[in-house]
């Protein structure tokens, strides 16, 4: 069985953030994922978690200002030093919410410096990162991004991502496999879930090409979830997406008694 889950950093924005964790639980979730929570009170998240019961699948790092159009830290020197720093607090928060899985961005690729010195330069911080990460007992994710919308990130397909992290070599090193992102720059949705299922930490789904729900535009979301089912994936499926119309009403393609664990093959579009 997996479960699916809702990022309450895209989704429920018509609440204040700490409210979108009771949203989340009334609409029957059991499982949340969401962005690095940037200006919110941490032991606050961390009571609300408690008291409304959820599972939190994901954190990311704090991947920069999103909204200028930074997509992580890493790739940037004065931006690594800055992650570093940050790393300590954000392994602790993730051991206080009970999550086991972080995802970590990369940034952008620079003019300033051949691309072999910034492979090299990301696979020092990312195994450092991993070593840190593996004494607090967490997973690190590489999520690989659609450039349409990114502009030049680093990684950007999931066969550049794997190898990278094959080159890199820490064992709680994983991909984050973003169906949305991934038909936008490889397509071959099912058949990369099913070659690479054990080395998925995480999953997470949105259309194309608008990235809105399940159903608004050209995947065939019943097939890739049968796939997903047959591969052998046993994690999580987060629902990241900008939702068209009010975020309760465009969770419609998964109904109420589907928020648990469930056979993602039985659900189809």
């Amino acid at each position: 069985m997996l479960h699916f889950g809702i990022n309450v950093s895209i989704l429920l924005r018509e609440y204040a953030f700490l409210t979108r964790l009771e949203q989340a639980a009334r609409l029957g979730f059991g499982t949340v994922e969401c962005w690095w929570p940037h200006g919110e009170d941490l032991r606050a998240l961390e009571r609300r978690v408690a008291d409304t019961g959820l599972r939190v699948a994901l954190l990311n790092f704090d991947a920069g200002d999103i909204a200028a159009g930074e997509r992580g830290l890493l790739n940037d020197p004065a931006g690594a030093a800055r992650f570093r720093a940050h790393v300590p607090a954000a392994l602790e928060l993730a051991q206080r919410l009970g999550c086991p899985r972080m995802n970590a961005l990369a940034g952008k690729w620079r003019d300033d410096t051949p691309r072999a010195e910034q492979l090299a330069r990301l696979r020092e911080h990312y195994a450092w990162l991993a070593e840190q990460a593996a004494a607090a007992d967490i997973t690190v994710t590489i999520e690989p991004l659609n450039t349409w919308d990114n502009g030049p990130c680093v990684f950007s397909t999931s066969r550049d991502t794997l190898a990278f992290i094959d080159s890199v070599g820490a064992p709680n090193l994983q991909l984050q496999y973003d169906v949305y992102h991934m038909q936008r720059m490889e397509g071959n949705i099912a058949a990369t879930i099913a070659a690479h299922a054990r080395r998925i930490g995480h999953i997470q789904v949105a259309d194309s090409p608008g990235r809105n729900q399940p159903g608004t535009g050209e995947l065939r979301f019943g097939y890739i979830f049968a796939a997903i089912a047959a591969s052998g994936y046993t994690g999580v499926i987060g629902a990241e997406y900008n939702p068209l119309g009010a975020s309760e009403a465009s969770l419609a393609w998964l109904p109420p008694d589907r928020r648990g664990p469930i056979d993602p093959a039985t659900i189809m579009l």
